[in-house]
């Protein structure tokens, strides 16, 4: 009896992965790889397309040689703000230009001159000013650097739909990338912001595609349908608008740590705009607001300084033990620096002869992080009715972080969740109705939930 699968391919910028997921979403096999970084003809770092593309091709090869599984479907989960620039065949035309290249400051300036200046576009936009991560400004940025590369593009796929066209042959848009920090869309009127009709741009975006649209594959095998594929913050949410109903906030943990809330509904404000907030598109086309924090990156450069004044290595933090007792002695101690400017912690200015040990560092640092964790995720708390906080990736493994951060959120139920790559059960899941007849499982969601300190004493019994 051959197991009903769906693949998914998840494509991050460090590593691409393949998973099958059988009809209760439990991983069946899964495949990884990673790729030597090529360069562009500035000489700057990008992904390598081609063996991107040959990835796909061999893994799938690899699948459908396998007797044990039947394919039902196939998706795509990647990163954003990455456009692949084809012909009419689908053939590539240019490099896949990465995110973090540095921007021209003289095209940029004409860009929001031209077109109502920085404010008004982040706002109406719903994404801060960002360089080419606004990867609608990668392709104006083509347009008047190289004319005659604009005029061969036949469409521009962001890097989700490129995987998806590989295997249906179909060109489409996603609204998870679309909306996503592109200056391309413009929320408040629900459509293409003006300047992308007015440059020409719309003519080389292809047609929009729901995020649960299925296309019949043109690949080799038969019977399994393709995704449009999704941008990869979208599709961690999927698993949690799938099983939760009630309002909620997820902060994400990782590298950056990100807040989102679909059940917030205000407009960004000014203020919101200048403290990194900004809009995702969930898959069913609705805004997700969002804000970001740099705490990952923070916390890995702090903990080697901590490891450093100790004598210690890095490594020493990962199973220690929530200590109220230095909370509390900590929390005496009023005085010191504060957060700069709502992006870094006051850690950064400490001095770390203030403190006995490892531990008490530690955990210093921690209490800096999360107040500037309350601060960033009450921005898009704000204007809605959220009564749970779900957290996952690193922090949510964190029981130093998780106790502080009920703390920090005493009204609020706080939960770390821990579910097996929830990218990946993301893009399956807004396919579920076209690959798997079964109903959707309850317990695709591990929760663990942390109480704040008055209800540990048994002094409040509210909540």
């Amino acid at each position: 009896m051959r197991t009903p699968v769906i693949a998914i391919f998840d494509v991050g910028k460090t590593n691409k992965k393949l998973f099958l997921f059988n009809e209760q979403y439990q991983i069946v096999f899964e495949r990884s790889a990673r790729f030597t970084e090529t360069i562009d003809e500035d000489g700057d770092p990008c992904e390598n397309l081609e063996s991107l593309r040959l990835s796909v091709f061999d893994s799938l090869h690899e699948v459908f040689r396998k007797p044990e599984f039947e394919v039902r479907a196939i998706n795509f989960a990647a990163y954003g703000a990455s456009l692949v620039y084809v012909d009419a065949d689908g053939k590539p035309l240019a490099p896949l230009y990465n995110y973090l290249k540095p921007y021209p400051v003289n095209l940029q300036r004409k860009f929001y001159e031209s077109y109502g200046g920085e404010e008004q576009l982040a706002y109406t936009t719903a994404s801060p000013v960002l360089g080419s991560l606004n990867s609608g400004l990668q392709l104006y940025r083509i347009k008047y650097e190289k004319p005659a590369l604009f005029e061969r593009i036949h469409y521009a796929l962001h890097l989700p739909q490129y995987l998806s066209f590989l295997i249906s042959g179909g060109m489409y848009s996603d609204m998870t990338s679309i909306g996503c920090h592109t200056h391309l869309w413009d929320f408040s009127r629900n459509d293409y912001h003006e300047w992308v009709r007015q440059e020409g741009i719309i003519e080389k975006l292809a047609p929009l595609a729901p995020g649960d649209e299925v296309f019949p594959a043109s690949f080799p095998g038969n019977g399994y349908g393709v995704g449009v594929g999704l941008h990869d913050s979208s599709a961690a949410l999927i698993p949690y608008l799938v099983s939760f109903h009630e309002p909620f906030v997820l902060i994400s943990t990782g590298t950056w740590c990100i807040t989102l809330n679909p059940f917030n509904h205000t407009p960004l404000t000014k203020a919101e705009l200048d403290a990194d907030c900004l809009c995702y598109m969930h898959y069913k086309g609705a805004p997700v607001k969002a804000s970001r924090l740099f705490a990952g990156y923070e916390h890995e450069q702090q903990v080697k300084r901590i490891a450093a004044h100790f004598g210690q290595p890095t490594s020493r933090y990962r199973n220690m033990a929530y200590n109220a007792g230095i909370v509390h002695k900590l929390r005496q101690q009023t005085e010191g620096p504060q957060s700069i400017g709502g992006k870094v912690s006051a850690f950064n200015q400490r001095n770390l002869s203030d403190y006995q040990s490892f531990e008490e560092a530690y955990h210093r640092l921690m209490m800096d992080l999360v107040d500037l964790q309350q601060q960033s995720t009450r921005l898009v708390i704000k204007g809605s009715q959220v009564g749970r906080i779900f957290v996952d990736g690193g922090f949510s493994k964190n029981a130093i972080y998780m106790n502080l951060l009920a703390d920090a959120f005493p009204e609020m139920e706080v939960f770390a969740a821990s579910m097996a790559q929830a990218t990946a059960v993301g893009a399956a899941l807004a396919i579920h109705h076209v690959w798997n007849k079964r109903t959707l499982p309850n317990d695709l969601i591990a929760l663990r939930f942390y109480a704040h300190a008055h209800q540990q004493e048994g002094t409040n019994n509210e909540f």
